[in-house]
């Protein structure tokens, strides 16, 4: 009768013992910009071109950050979420191989380009302007160098609406900023000579 009371207690007790063990945690949401549009045929007449995106160190990793303006613009949030499938300038330098290689040889790591666009970003996040309206905020300095020479460099900053105040529609956002600065440097590009 005894093994069985200490049988009883002992069950009883790793039951509560699994019952007290924390719920296991969702793991974030990754994302990404979707497939890009279908290639089209290289111009054979432009010279290859080298492409570079480096960016600022708050855009090292693959958190999803945010800036609420309406309360404190310097500071940059991260949703907890939600994360990017990589790293924001290795999404930006696919989308960009995708869109100047429409127009452009885009050879690996820029080998044997004597030309080589050079982008920094500095800004890729969500900003709230208020609780339930936001934007996607690119920014981002642009060079364009010949044989190590500067040619020609701009600053481009472009924002678009998100359509709802959370990270998805962020995404969305964001992704529709990046096509419309891909749409930009091609176009800048073309009348760099």
């Amino acid at each position: 009768m005894k093994r069985l009371r200490v049988l009883i207690v002992v069950s009883a007790l790793l039951l509560s013992a699994c019952a007290a063990l924390p719920e296991r945690a969702v793991a974030p949401q990754r994302y990404d910009f979707g497939p890009p549009a279908a290639p089209v045929a290289v111009a054979a007449q432009r010279p290859p071109l080298g492409l570079r995106v480096q960016a600022s160190l708050a855009l090292e990793g693959t958190a999803m950050l945010y800036r609420l303006a309406y309360a404190d613009a310097q500071q940059l949030r991260a949703y907890t979420q939600a994360r990017w499938a990589m790293a924001p300038a290795e999404l930006l330098a696919q989308r960009l191989r995708s869109g100047l290689g429409r127009d452009h040889t885009l050879p690996p790591e820029g080998e044997g380009a004597s030309r080589v666009l050079h982008v920094t970003l500095e800004e890729f996040s969500q900003v709230y302007t208020a609780p339930e309206q936001s934007h996607g905020l690119l920014r981002l300095r642009v060079s364009l160098l010949q044989d190590g020479r500067l040619l020609a460099q701009r600053e481009l900053q472009l924002q678009q609406p998100a359509a709802r105040a959370d990270a998805a529609a962020g995404v969305r956002a964001l992704g529709a900023t990046v096509d419309a600065m891909v749409t930009e440097l091609v176009q800048w590009l073309q009348t760099q000579r």
